[in-house]
């Protein structure tokens, strides 16, 4: 269920007052809204707290930012004038259309916050899909996050602070002080909820002290920090805590050795014993009513080409499309691009030909040498470890057999790779290494044999050494494993079911490590849990499919693997 109307307008009315009163601390609030008599209304009490605010847009120019030498009045008046810029004194900046700024500007601006002058940014985000939104680079240096999606002008009631409130505050910020232990449940907080970047805990500091200065109190208390984490980790959570066990009833049975009146000194009193568990509910209480699917959708990468076969753009192993030209030297491995070269070459002729007047032609200097640059663009390779045991062979090996048959079909116009790794017996074996020719790939599918236990650990462990490999080489590896998880025999040295199964899990842990793109079909006739949960731990898709065909299989995969 959605959030109630009047809750968000009351956390973002309180997301601005606590702005206002600590500015350079909060660096400013990302309003997620189009434009319309929604965001007027949450937007009115700006013009209260920043009195002096500037409206700005992505069509900004340097000289409005950061000043400089104004050339129109330098002309009009015959003298140097120079223009002071936005950037030069703290000013509150509302950045209309925000979804459309450049990186360039953004880096910009992030200089500007990081600069410690004061500056606060709200950042008004019209964008109307999920990739049209504001850069990165600016609100991970924003405290706030306000999404208006879908609520109506009617429902908002008008909530304005009184701006007294906000100068009593500004002045006592600097006095409220902050318990010893308050950064570090602040920072268990953040890595709980998945988030990696230092900047949170210390913003949800900084909205900590800035909600206790509002409420005319000395120090930061349980009630600060449940604010702050609502307002600062709700929006940037990317998991969700995982459950921790609980104590051995036996712990708490034994005696403590310590006396009675060693505890009191034991403790500092500027301490405030905040429990962990506080926090993450408080941040649970706040998190979007479609976190699931929003957590889920956080750990792929987009990529331009779809399903095509252009995989990483960085470090690949063939040449892409040529890039802007960049300064060089030519040792042998680069090629030289005339145009440029000559480019930078002639408006120096007139000073070097004054230096050098007995040579004649175009002057070239090493600093003009420019060479070509192209994309380094990477195959994908897709690497099937299927489950050739006798538990799985009769009914599946055809299927899988298939399966790649069909998928290789379209690697001459995807420029995909396709390898095959059969696990059954005792071990693992590459039956088909990286390839894209169809001939060679019928040969060594015929002879697939089938039968035995089933090595899954094996078989995880070969697809991880081949996709390690393959990513040596410039390729993006993705695994496709096949199973019905019956895994039944463990890696050399063990024995048992269950030290299968420990295996299978390790090796899944590492594929997961590796950050390698994976799909886990299970393929038995009654999906069971073993394998959803390796499956988990391994961070692949699930995909039972007890009955399909090779073609159905071919989809399957393809669409499981085909964001990766």
């Amino acid at each position: 269920m959605k959030q109630d109307p009047a809750a968000i307008q009351v956390q973002g009315q309180l997301a601005l007052t606590l702005l206002a009163v600590d500015p350079a601390g909060l660096g400013g609030l990302h309003l997620r809204a189009r434009a319309g008599p929604v965001r007027d209304r949450f937007c009115a009490p700006i013009k209260i707290f920043f009195p002096s605010s500037r409206r700005i847009s992505p069509s900004i120019s340097d000289l409005q930012l950061f000043g400089g030498v104004d050339i129109g009045e330098t002309l009009t008046r015959g003298r140097l004038v120079h223009a002071k810029g936005l950037l030069d004194a703290p000013t509150p900046l509302v950045f209309t259309m925000a979804e459309r700024c450049e990186p360039g500007l953004a880096a910009r601006l992030a200089q500007g916050l990081d600069s410690g002058v004061g500056h606060a940014l709200i950042l008004l985000d019209e964008g109307a899909e999920d990739d049209e939104i504001a850069p990165t680079t600016l609100t991970e240096r924003l405290a706030f996050r306000v999404d208006l999606d879908g609520l109506r002008h009617a429902d908002l009631p008008s909530l304005v602070i009184p701006d007294a409130d906000v100068d009593r505050a500004r002045e006592a910020l600097t006095d409220v002080n902050i318990p010893q232990d308050v950064p570090t449940a602040l920072a268990v907080t953040a890595i709980r909820f998945g988030i990696g970047s230092l900047r949170a805990p210390l913003l949800a500091l900084a909205a900590a002290r800035a909600n206790a200065a509002l409420n005319n109190r000395d120090a930061v208390n349980q009630d600060d920090l449940q604010i702050a984490v609502q307002l600062v980790f709700a929006h940037r959570a990317t998991q969700l805590p995982a459950e921790e066990e609980e104590d051995d009833p036996q712990d708490d049975s034994q005696p403590d050795d310590t006396p009675d009146d060693q505890a009191p000194d034991d403790q500092d009193d500027t301490d405030l014993a905040l429990p962990d568990e506080l926090l993450i509910e408080a941040v649970k209480a706040m998190l979007p009513y479609d976190v699931l699917s929003m957590l889920e959708g956080s750990g792929r990468t987009k990529t331009g080409g779809g399903s095509g076969g252009a995989g990483q753009k960085k470090r690949g192993n063939r040449r892409g499309r040529p890039l802007p030209s960049r300064r060089g030297r030519l040792d042998g491995g680069n090629r030289i691009d005339l145009v440029a070269t000559l480019r930078a070459a002639v408006p120096w002729q007139t000073i070097r030909r004054k230096q050098n007047p007995e040579r004649s032609g175009v002057l070239i200097q090493p600093s003009d040498i420019h060479v070509k640059v192209y994309q380094e663009v990477s195959d994908r390779l897709l690497i099937f470890a299927v489950d050739a045991s006798g538990s799985s062979a009769v009914a599946r090996l055809a299927e899988a057999k298939g399966a790649v048959e069909l998928m290789l079909a379209d690697a001459y116009a995807r420029r995909d790779h396709v390898s095959l790794v059969a696990f059954r017996g005792e071990s693992a074996d590459l039956i088909l290494p990286p390839t894209r020719s169809l001939v060679q790939t019928k040969r060594r599918l015929a002879g697939l044999p089938g039968g035995g236990g089933t090595p899954l650990a094996a078989g995880l462990k070969a697809a991880a050494e081949l996709a390690q490999r393959a990513r040596a080489q410039g390729m993006s590896p993705s695994v496709a494993v096949l199973t019905d998880g019956r895994a039944n025999v463990p890696l050399p040295g063990k024995s048992g079911r269950a030290a299968a199964q420990g295996d299978a899990q390790a090796m899944a842990r590492h594929i997961r490590a590796l950050r390698i793109p994976s799909a886990m079909i299970d393929t038995s006739v009654r999906p069971h849990r073993d394998l959803r949960t390796l499956c988990d731990v391994m961070g692949a898709q699930y995909i039972p499919l007890p009955r399909a065909d090779a073609k159905g299989l071919s989809r399957a995969i393809d669409t499981a693997l085909g964001e990766s």
